[in-house]
C-alpha cells in the first residue's frame, strides 16, 4: 500500500533523508518517530508527492507518486504538519471546496460530510471561519479533509499537536477505527505509538536506526522487567533491596523505588518477599513492559558517524 524504495533528499551537502526504504502493508498503523530535524516531515512529504526526492522512489497503492501522481493522489489522504488551509473560509465552505477538487458525486458527499463532521466533532464550528478556530479545531479541520475521501491510504503528520487529552483520545479511537486502512502517523509523541500503531519506525539524521512492533522496541528498554514499588518511605526500600544479587541498578523516583534486573534475572517475587519479610507495607508493586522513551534516547544520541552506513535495522520486529 506504502512504498520507499531508496528515498533520498539533498539540501546542497546536506542530507535530510538518506537511502530510505520501507513497505507498509494493508491495515497496519506505523508510527513514524524521531527527534526533531531527523527527516519525519520530509519523508512524509516525498510519500505523498508534495515534495520531490533527490533519488529514489516512492509508491501509494503500486502507483509511482512521481510518475503518475494523480492516480497516486486519489488513494491517498494527507494531513500535513501544521494543518494548513484557507483561514478566510468558513469550515464547511472548506470541506465542500475540498470534495469538489476530488471530484466527490454529490450524491455521495452528503453522507460523508455527515461521517466526518460526527466522527470530528465540528457541527459546533461548521459556520465558523478556520482563523477563528482553536488550533485543536484547526487540527481537526486537517482531519476532516483528510479522510473526506474515505482513502484506502493516510499520511497524518503530527495529527493530534495542539489537541488536549480528551480531543487526543477521540482521534487515536478514529485511527482505531480505520483498520482498514493503511496509516503512517508521523508524530515526537512517544504515548501515541503505543496507543495507536502496529509498528514503528525511528529514524535518526535522516536514517531508519529501528523498524519493529511497539512490544519488540519496548524489550529492548533496560527498563523491561524492571520492578515497580510504591512505599510510604522509598529511601528506606532502596537500602532494603541492596541486599539482592540479581538487581542491576536501583532508581528512586519520587514515591516510587524501581529495581532494574541482571540479565534474566525475575525481581518480583524476591523483592514483595523482602519488603513483607522486614514489615514494610508496599502500596503498590508491578513488573515494567519497558519505556518507549528509554529506547528512543538509546537509538538517537548516537554520536558515530554513519555516512555511507546501511540503514540499522538491529532492532528488528519479530
Amino acid at each position: 500500500m506504502i512504498e520507499a524504495i531508496g528515498l533520498e533528499k539533498r539540501y546542497g551537502d546536506m542530507i535530510a533523508v538518506a537511502n530510505m526504504g520501507f513497505r507498509v502493508e494493508p491495515g497496519q498503523v506505523l508510527g513514524f518517530l524521531g527527534p526533531n530535524g531527523a527527516g519525519k516531515t520530509t519523508t512524509m512529504r516525498m510519500l505523498s508527492g508534495f515534495l520531490t526526492p533527490t533519488a529514489g522512489t516512492a509508491r501509494i497503492c503500486g502507483h509511482d507518486v512521481a510518475q503518475d501522481p494523480m492516480a497516486a493522489r486519489r488513494m491517498l489522504g494527507y494531513l500535513p504538519e501544521g494543518a494548513p488551509s484557507y483561514g478566510e473560509m468558513r469550515v464547511g465552505d472548506f470541506l465542500h471546496f475540498i470534495a469538489a477538487v476530488r471530484g466527490i458525486e454529490p450524491v455521495r458527499l452528503r453522507q460523508r460530510l455527515d461521517d466526518v463532521v460526527a466522527r470530528l466533532g465540528l457541527a459546533d464550528v461548521w459556520w465558523q471561519t478556520i482563523e477563528t478556530l482553536s488550533k485543536g479545531f484547526r487540527r481537526r479541520v486537517g482531519l476532516a479533509q483528510a479522510i473526506l475521501d474515505d482513502p484506502p491510504v493516510l499520511i497524518l503528520d503530527e495529527p493530534t499537536d495542539g489537541l488536549d487529552p480528551n480531543q487526543k483520545h477521540e482521534v487515536r479511537a478514529l485511527i482505531h477505527s480505520m483498520r482498514d486502512k493503511t496509516v503512517i502517523v508521523s508524530t515526537h509523541i512517544l504515548e501515541e505509538v503505543e496507543a495507536v500503531c502496529t509498528r514503528a519506525i525511528i529514524i535518526d539524521n535522516g536514517r531508519i536506526v529501528a523498524d519493529a512492533t511497539p512490544q519488540a522496541l519496548l524489550a529492548q528498554s533496560r527498563f523491561a522487567g524492571a520492578v515497580s514499588v510504591r512505599a510510604a518511605h522509598p529511601s528506606v526500600v532502596r537500602d532494603r533491596l541492596l541486599q539482592l544479587t540479581g538487581i542491576e541498578e536501583i532508581l528512586v523516583e519520587g514515591d516510587r523505588v524501581v529495581a532494574l534486573p541482571k540479565a534474566g534475572v525475575e525481581l518480583q517475587a524476591e523483592i514483595e518477599s523482602l519488603l513483607r519479610a522486614q514489615g514494610i507495607v508496599i502500596l503498590e508493586i508491578s513488573r515494567e513492559r519497558g519505556r518507549l522513551d528509554d529506547v528512543f534516547r538509546m537509538l538517537t544520541t548516537r554520536r558515530e558517524d554513519t555516512a555511507g552506513v546501511a540503514p540499522d535495522h538491529s532492532v528488528a520486529a519479530p
